[in-house]
C-alpha cells in the first residue's frame, strides 16, 4: 500500500509539470516514468517479465500519451531495421555481467547518437537502444541492470537533453510527430536516427571502454 501511495503522488506531480514549464528535474522524472514503460512493454512483447516498484500507479494521461507516441515511434523504427534494435549486447560486444560496463556502452551509444544535434527521432532511438539492452539483461537473468540503465537514461537526460526539451515545452513536444500527414517528414527522423545508431555501430568497437 505503501509503494502504491507513494506512486501515485510521484504520478501526480509528474503530471503538475504537464500545466507549467517544467524543471530539469521534473523532466528526468518523466524521462525515467518514459523509460520505464518503453522498456516494460519491449519486454512484454519479448515474452519477459520485470519487477519495478514505481510502475505500481498507472501512468498519468498526459505521459501515457507521451508513452504511446514513444512506442509507436519506435515500432516504425524498429520495422524499418529490425536487427539494429535486436541482440544489441552482442552488436557491441559487451558483457552483461558487469554495470559499469553495461552503463558505460549505454552512454558511449548514446553520446554518438546526439554527437550531430538532437531531433525527436534520436530521443526514440536512444529509448529503442535501452529497451533492447535491458530485453538482452532479461534474458541473461541480469534484471538489476534494467533499473541501472533507467537511471542512466535519466542522467543522460539531464546532462544532455534537459535544455532541448525544456525549450520545446517539455515532452508532450514528441505529440506533434504523428500530427503530420506529409511521409517525408517522417522518412526524415526516421532515417536520421537510424542512420546515427548505424554509425555508432561501426565505430563501436574504438569507442567502448575494455569490459571490467
Amino acid at each position: 500500500m505503501e509503494v502504491l501511495r507513494r506512486s501515485s503522488v510521484f504520478a501526480a506531480e509528474i503530471m503538475d509539470a504537464f500545466d507549467r514549464s517544467p524543471t530539469d528535474k521534473e523532466l528526468v522524472a518523466q524521462a525515467k516514468a518514459l523509460g520505464r514503460e518503453f522498456v516494460h512493454a519491449r519486454l512484454l512483447r519479448a515474452g519477459l517479465s520485470w519487477s519495478a516498484p514505481e510502475r505500481a500507479a498507472p501512468v498519468p494521461g498526459r505521459l501515457a500519451e507521451v508513452c504511446a507516441v514513444l512506442l509507436r515511434l519506435g515500432d516504425e523504427l524498429e520495422m524499418i531495421r529490425p536487427s539494429i534494435y535486436r541482440n544489441v549486447a552482442h552488436q557491441l560486444h559487451i558483457s552483461l555481467q558487469s554495470e559499469p560496463v553495461v552503463t558505460d556502452a549505454f552512454l558511449a551509444v548514446a553520446g554518438h547518437i546526439f554527437s550531430a544535434g538532437i531531433t525527436w527521432g534520436k530521443v526514440v532511438s536512444l529509448y529503442a537502444v535501452a529497451a533492447g539492452l535491458a530485453v538482452d539483461c532479461v534474458r541473461q537473468a541480469q534484471p538489476a541492470m534494467v533499473h541501472a540503465l533507467v537511471d542512466c537514461l535519466g542522467e543522460f537526460v539531464r546532462k544532455t537533453l534537459a535544455t532541448w526539451l525544456r525549450r520545446r515545452g517539455g515532452w508532450t513536444d514528441v505529440l506533434k510527430c504523428v500530427v503530420s500527414t506529409d511521409p517525408s517528414l517522417r522518412s526524415h527522423w526516421l532515417l536520421t536516427a537510424l542512420c546515427s545508431f548505424g554509425r555508432f555501430l561501426k565505430a563501436a568497437f574504438f569507442v567502448l571502454l575494455p569490459e571490467r
